[in-house]
C-alpha cells in the first residue's frame, strides 16, 4: 500500500523545490523517522545517518520542504531565528490525521501534542524550557491526561496544564477538546 504523502513527495515536492528525483526516497525515510518517535531532540548528525544523508543543509533544506508541504511542524525555541539552517528542537507530523495515516502505532501523548500545536499559527508557538509549549511568549502550555500534576510548571506565571479526558476545566487546568474552536 502506497502512503498518502507519496503523491507529496514524489511529485509535488520535486515540482517546486530543487531535489533530484533518486533522492526522494530520503523524504519518505525522514517522515517515516517521524512517525517511529515520540517527539524527540532532534539530533541532526543522528537524524542525518539514519536516512542517507551525509550533507546537513540538505537534511535541513527536505525538513523545510516538508515542512512547506504541510507534512511536518517544526519546534524552536523562541531564540532561534527563522533560517531554514536552524536546527529544529522538536519534530512532529503537522496533523493528528496525518499520525493515524502514515503511522503503524499511534502515541496518545505525542496525538495530544500534535493537536494542541496545530491549532495555532507556527509564529505563535515554540518550544518552552519548563513547560511543553510557549504561546505568542506569554503562555506556558503543559499538555496530558486527566491525571496530569502542575509539577513541571508550579511557581510559573501565565502556566496552564491542558488536558484531555476532562470535559470541564477548573483553576489552570484547561480541557484539550476547547482548542479545536480555534481552527
Amino acid at each position: 500500500m502506497e502512503l498518502p504523502h507519496a503523491k507529496l513527495c514524489e511529485v509535488d515536492i520535486p515540482s517546486i523545490f530543487p531535489i533530484e528525483y533518486d533522492k526522494i526516497i530520503n523524504l519518505k525515510k525522514l517522515v517515516r523517522l517521524v512517525c517511529q518517535s515520540k517527539p524527540f531532540k532532534v539530533n541532526i548528525k543522528e537524524l542525518s545517518t539514519k536516512i542517507g544523508i551525509s550533507d546537513y543543509q540538505t537534511l535541513y533544506k527536505y525538513l523545510e520542504y516538508l515542512k512547506r508541504g504541510k507534512i511536518l511542524n517544526l519546534l524552536r525555541a523562541q531564540t532561534k531565528g527563522d533560517s531554514i539552517f536552524v536546527k529544529p528542537d522538536k519534530i512532529y507530523l503537522a496533523n493528528t490525521n496525518l499520525h493515524y495515516s502514515y503511522c503503524d502505532q499511534v502515541e496518545i501523548g505525542t496525538i495530544r501534542e500534535v493537536f494542541f500545536m496545530s491549532m495555532f499559527d507556527e509564529k505563535d508557538i515554540t518550544l518552552s524550557s519548563k513547560g511543553d509549549f510557549s504561546v505568542k511568549d506569554t503562555y506556558i502550555v503543559e499538555i496530558g491526561g486527566k491525571t496530569k500534576s502542575y509539577k513541571q510548571i508550579k511557581d510559573l506565571p501565565n502556566s496552564f496544564i491542558v488536558s484531555n479526558d476532562i470535559t470541564i476545566g477548573s483553576g489552570n487546568k484547561i480541557p484539550l477538546w476547547l482548542f479545536g474552536f480555534l481552527y
